[in-house]
């Protein structure tokens, strides 16, 4: 509902007003019947009259439908009776004044009938113009979504690669044709890998857009030569990016953050800015679940953004998601959560990451209808 109230709040009149004539047209026509009912013999001033009333109420009331809150519906309506009862002594003051007399009854059918069928077919010629418009505006902002989802495909490829003696594979699912979630892999010149999982608040073109600006300034910094040390990148990142977004960006959004420096050694430092926890599946069996405090990046002037350091043996997994993937609800509105992730993981850690992940992906939705972007990445010690 709130959609479509912003929608036509948003559209012009210039589009609009061929459905109000088309509306007005369609029950102007109820002046002519209630004279046919009367048997054609209502004075023809009277009968214009009421057709301009009984249009000017429909186009009110498709004003209320199209551009105000439901409620207006009930202030519309209360406001019919004082405008009827103005009407019916407006037509005793007219019929008096002008001593108006009755129509001949077959002069006044004919009229009446004849007036009926010519506004049917002005209302339909009307409806047919405003329904081409709004076709044509509809192809137009479908062309543009499809191109916008060329660019998120562009944005957010899948990632799979081998590097540093790790194995990644990474995918972002968005819920419409553009998504605000970002999964991205960057080759230092030291030769150290750096991973990160980006979720900026929302979904749909505006987020897109920020992503983009996301993507763009974290590949900005991770690539600049002195941008600090293995331990200390994220740390600069993460702080880049939240002095950066709240220059390109609407007060409430804000972007959570999960990024991974990973060394040849097995080292893996991790950084995390109000993301989800993660998963550490060991090659003992163990799962130990990583999570830091933290605020989310452009939101708020935080300057410090600690990091913390884990060493994968090899065969052991890491796996990061967004709440795209925690956050699904089945019909009971229960949510997808971190235990069955870590459940359906624990049975399938020996699988290839991509079929993995796509398992993943599949329980999910098995589980609850997707409603926000989904996005995840797995990293294996090779």
């Amino acid at each position: 509902m709130k959609q479509r109230l912003q929608y036509y709040k948003n559209v012009p009149f210039s589009r609009l007003w061929s459905l109000y004539a088309a509306v007005f047209c369609l029950f102007a026509l109820t002046g002519f019947f209630g004279d046919m009912l009367n048997l054609g013999k209502t004075p023809y001033a009277i009968v214009l009259l009421n057709a301009f009333c009984s249009g000017f109420v429909a186009m009110m009331y498709l004003h209320v439908g199209t551009k105000l809150e439901p409620r207006y519906f009930l202030h519309a309506t209360l406001l019919q009776i004082p405008f009827w009862l103005f009407f019916a002594v407006l037509v005793t003051v007219i019929t008096r004044y002008f001593h108006l007399q009755p129509v001949d009854t077959s002069s006044g059918i004919r009229i009446a009938g004849g007036a009926m069928l010519v506004l049917v077919i002005i209302s339909y010629t009307l409806f047919i113009r405003f329904l081409r418009g709004e076709g044509a505006e509809a192809l137009r902002l479908r062309n543009e979504l499809d191109l916008a989802h060329g660019i998120q495909k562009t944005l957010v490829p899948p990632v799979s690669l081998r590097a540093a003696g790790f194995e990644l594979y990474g995918r972002s699912d968005p819920s419409e044709q553009v998504g605000g979630d970002l999964v991205d892999v960057v080759i230092r010149d030291d030769g150290s890998v750096v991973a990160y999982v980006a979720d900026v608040a929302g979904h749909g073109l505006q987020a897109g857009i920020l992503m983009g600006m996301v993507k763009t300034a974290a590949r900005t910094a991770l690539l600049e030569p002195d941008r600090g040390t293995s331990e200390t990148v994220l740390s600069s990142v993460m702080e880049r990016l939240n002095r950066v977004l709240p220059g390109v960006k609407e007060a409430q959004m804000y972007a959570t953050f999960a990024g991974f420096s990973l060394q040849p050694d097995g080292r893996v430092i991790y950084a995390l800015a109000a993301h989800p926890p993660l998963l550490h599946y060991g090659s003992d069996d163990a799962v130990t679940v990583l999570s830091a405090e933290q605020f989310p990046l452009g939101l708020l002037p935080v300057s410090d953004f600690p990091v913390a350091g884990i060493t994968m043996a090899s065969g052991d997994l890491l796996v990061a998601v967004t709440d795209g993937v925690l956050e699904a609800c089945n019909a009971a509105e229960n949510e997808f959560g971190l235990e069955r992730l870590r459940e359906i993981v624990a049975r399938h850690t020996g699988e290839a990451l991509q079929p993995l992940a796509d398992r993943i992906l599949k329980e999910v939705r098995a589980f609850g209808t997707q409603t926000d972007d989904q996005t995840l990445l797995l990293i294996r010690r090779s």
